[in-house]
């Protein structure tokens, strides 16, 4: 390792010097690959951490889950991972990062193929692959054949006067370079679509409607606004959810079919929304993204008064559709809350106590809870604690279990009671734009082709030289050389001298020689 002599120092970039070293690093195709492979970790948290645009109703229960750790999650951006300012750093410096590495690229390989083929080394036999033959035709009819075999082969020419240059394959860079263009095109497409669309939710109970821009939730592009969004309305006639009965996978989900009706103005119709499926009106797609179950209840004051009669959405928790939900009666005096646990097919574990055994309605159980007071919290599928004051049974906090054949749970000290009419499903509907999403076909498609050319594609140079000799003979020398080792170069310079060999000498015999192997 040299070290500088006592007294003397390094060169000094500069303020330029020193821009300049980091646009080069920014712009080398080391970093952008890094970039590339970063955006792909960067994104792994939005398919860990559910996200408030796709599906709040999972944001809510984790939230309930992990009390301590949410806000952290939603300060970190965690909840809106693909417009958080990480992310989006990310992004731009792979965009910037691509636009560097590509122009000059472009204008190198725009000049390349312009270029004429490089000329004739003067030791073919030195290179990778190589091939010689004697034959008794004149060195300009050989040469003229050679032309017209490697025109045939469809490679670029350039006559030398002894010799004729050829090369083939620029493909494979074409291909590469239209591989990242299309890549930046997509992040484009993508960006344009964010800018001018927008991703709304609504949970919507079977036989309920609602009107496009009701959302539960909606986040709109920076140019976008309620004004985009097209005024029909939904209506969700049943929700159909299939099951696996048994075997290893009991229980797990089969197939989800939304059945509902739509209007326009004086247009209408009906449609199933099914995963993968969705319902486009006038450019607005609307996505099935989640279900569960609600359940209708009635609840009475201190005087049997029936004071709330709502249909309350509950959040599944698990695979088996374990749920939790809230009733929140302002309006009973001194207010009343009940939290209430939903089992589909309700078991008692010795250990956890009732559980869920398996997600459709087999054998439907609520667990209640409740309080008195008034929820300070605008959510309506969680509450806070805070100022509320739970009610006992003795000394002991009040919980009771209704069913569908045993309804109605009373409070103690005649406050009131809580009867469960009815069980719902419920559907979680995604409402985007679908803005961006042709031109963003079009450059993954143009990605793909890129991306198959470039893998597709060799490229090679083969030259041609022809020599005569004082016996009147003429020496024919075929050789090939490629950016990159291939055993397919050897056979195609043995093929080309072959061809070239039986057009001049008309068939007889192959090509003898030698091939040396670098």
């Amino acid at each position: 390792m040299s070290t500088l002599a006592p007294g003397l120092a390094g060169p000094r970039l500069g303020p330029v010097g020193w821009l300049r070293w980091a646009w080069r690093t920014l712009t080398s195709m080391r970093t952008a690959l890094v970039l590339l492979l970063l955006l792909a970790l960067v994104a792994v948290p939005g398919s860990i951490i559910p996200q408030e645009a796709v599906s709040p109703g999972r944001v809510t229960n984790y939230r309930q889950q992990h009390p301590h750790l949410a806000p952290w999650v939603d300060r970190l951006g965690g909840f809106h991972v693909y417009t958080s300012p990480w992310f989006s750093a990310v992004y731009l410096l792979l965009f910037t990062s691509l636009v560097g590495c590509v122009v000059p690229r472009a204008r190198l390989h725009w000049r390349a193929v312009r270029a004429r083929p490089p000329r004739t080394p003067s030791r073919l036999e030195r290179l990778p692959s190589s091939r010689e033959f004697t034959t008794t035709v004149e060195p300009e009819t050989v040469l003229t054949a050679a032309q017209e075999l490697l025109r045939d082969k469809r490679f670029r020419l350039d006559r030398h006067e002894a010799s004729v240059a050829a090369e083939k394959g620029y493909l494979k860079e074409t291909g590469n370079l239209v591989f990242h263009v299309a890549l930046l095109l997509l992040l484009v497409t993508f960006a344009y679509s964010h800018l001018v669309g927008f991703t709304g939710n609504r949970v919507v109970v079977v036989g309920s409607a609602f009107g496009n821009g009701q959302f539960d939730s909606v986040r709109y592009g920076a140019s976008a606004g309620p004004d985009d969004v097209v005024p029909f309305t939904l209506e969700l006639d049943s929700l159909q959810v299939r099951y696996q009965p048994t075997g290893d996978q009991t229980g797990a989900p089969r197939g989800f079919d939304a059945a509902v009706s739509w209007s326009l103005g004086d247009r209408s119709g009906t449609a199933h929304v099914k995963p993968n499926s969705p319902l486009i009106v006038n450019g607005d797609k609307v996505f099935l993204t989640g279900n569960g179950y609600a359940l209708r209840v009635r609840v009475r004051d201190a005087a049997g008064t029936v004071v709330s009669e709502p249909t309350v959405v509950f959040l599944p928790l698990d695979g088996n559709d374990t749920s939790v939900g809230v009733v929140k009666v302002p309006q009973a005096e001194g207010g009343l809350v009940f939290s209430g646990v939903f089992l589909p097919t309700a078991v008692v574990d010795p250990v956890r106590g009732p559980v869920s055994a398996y997600p459709d309605l087999v054998k439907p159980e609520v667990y209640w809870t409740a309080y008195t007071g008034v929820d300070s919290s605008s959510s309506v599928y969680s509450m806070d604690p805070t100022g509320l004051t739970q009610v006992k049974d003795a000394a002991a906090p009040w919980r009771k279990g209704v069913s569908l054949q045993d309804p109605v749970a009373e409070l103690p000290g005649g406050k009131g009671s809580i009867e469960l009419l009815g069980i719902e499903r419920f559907a979680n509907f995604q409402i985007s734009t679908s803005a961006g999403d042709k031109p963003v076909l079009a450059s993954a498609l143009l990605a793909l082709f890129g991306l198959t050319s470039s893998l597709l594609q060799r490229q090679r140079r083969v030259w041609v030289r022809a020599t005569g000799t004082a016996e009147g003979r003429t020496v024919v020398q075929v050789a090939g050389l490629g950016r990159s080792e291939s055993a397919a170069l050897a056979e195609e310079v043995a093929l080309l001298a072959g061809e070239l060999q039986s057009r001049v000498d008309g068939g007889r015999g192959p090509a003898a020689a030698r091939t040396e192997q670098a």
